[in-house]
């Protein structure tokens, strides 16, 4: 029996080793979040600094390779030894072993959330091609949920490419078929696009970015438009609920900014998940 038959064979198995791959790719993810907004940052004022007929000055190589990970405070080398995934922050308690920097926990969290959600989605779809297509999907929503958390960002980047591989995944009814993904992403769009407007026409100010709109296609694409208006629903109330919680707790404004995109990817998950099953209960129940 060759290793392939062996995840097939075993669900235990395979659900495991698909945990340990989301594990370790967390880390990886956790560089894309920190290190995607900056690398925009840098091309942005690059952009700038020629539209303004400025001298471009050569800056050093900022990749998601290149410089190796180190503390930012001090500059300190992350060893192998020091980014082994969730164990390393324990056993480092948290600190950056040169300057004794607090590690924010998100990073641990990333590594977790990663290895968590990709095990659930190896035990819902099971072994095949689709699977493969889920946890891209999965890995997207986590990337860009801490990256709006960080900076209130959702970079074209990752929303435009994951809206045409929805449309690809659904060339051949990967989820839905292509129809309601096509519609599903203009949908999505044009749904938070009118929100938009009419919330600026009424009150003069701005309530989301256009990242959340595509966002919101880029879901509708993979997962066609009669789960929209799940996703709405539930990042909609838990948006509220959240947003409640801290004005109450914690005394913020209530014209405080908080980033739509966390939501709208925890309902895009609830949707991959239960959107189905949650969608014929309600009809079943009328």
């Amino acid at each position: 029996m060759n290793f392939l038959d062996t995840l097939q064979a075993s669900s235990l198995f395979f659900v495991s080793f698909i945990s340990i791959i989301g594990l370790l790719l967390g880390s990886f993810l956790n560089v894309v979040i920190y290190r995607l907004p900056e690398m925009l940052k840098r091309e942005w004022q690059q952009q700038c600094a020629e539209l303004r007929g400025e001298q471009i000055k050569a800056l050093p190589v900022y990749n998601l390779a290149i410089p190796g990970s180190g503390c930012p405070q001090c500059g300190h080398k992350i060893s192998i030894l020091e980014n082994i995934p969730i164990i390393s922050y324990l056993f480092l308690r948290g600190q950056c072993s040169g300057c004794h920097t607090r590690i924010p926990f998100s990073y641990p969290l990333v590594e977790a959330l990663t290895a968590i959600l990709s095990g659930l989605a190896a035990w819902h779809f099971g072994f095949g091609g689709l699977l493969f297509a889920v946890l891209v999907f999965v890995w997207a929503m986590i990337v860009l949920t801490f990256i709006d958390l960080n900076t209130q960002l959702l970079p074209d980047s990752i929303t435009q490419p994951l809206l045409w591989t929805g449309l690809i995944v659904n060339l051949n009814n990967g989820f839905t078929d292509v129809h309601s993904a096509v519609v599903g992403a203009v949908a999505g769009y044009l749904t938070l696009w009118s929100v938009y407007w009419l919330f600026r026409l009424l009150t003069g100010k701005e309530g989301m970015g256009y990242g959340d709109f595509k966002l919101l296609a880029a879901i509708g694409a993979w997962l066609g438009w009669q789960l929209l208006p799940l996703v709405i629903l539930f990042s909609s109330v838990v948006g509220a609920v959240v947003g409640t919680v801290l004005i109450l707790s914690a005394g913020h404004s209530k014209n405080m900014t908080l980033p739509f995109g966390p939501y709208l990817a925890g309902g895009g998950l609830i949707a991959l998940f239960w959107g189905k099953q949650i969608n014929q209960a309600y009809l079943a129940m009328f």
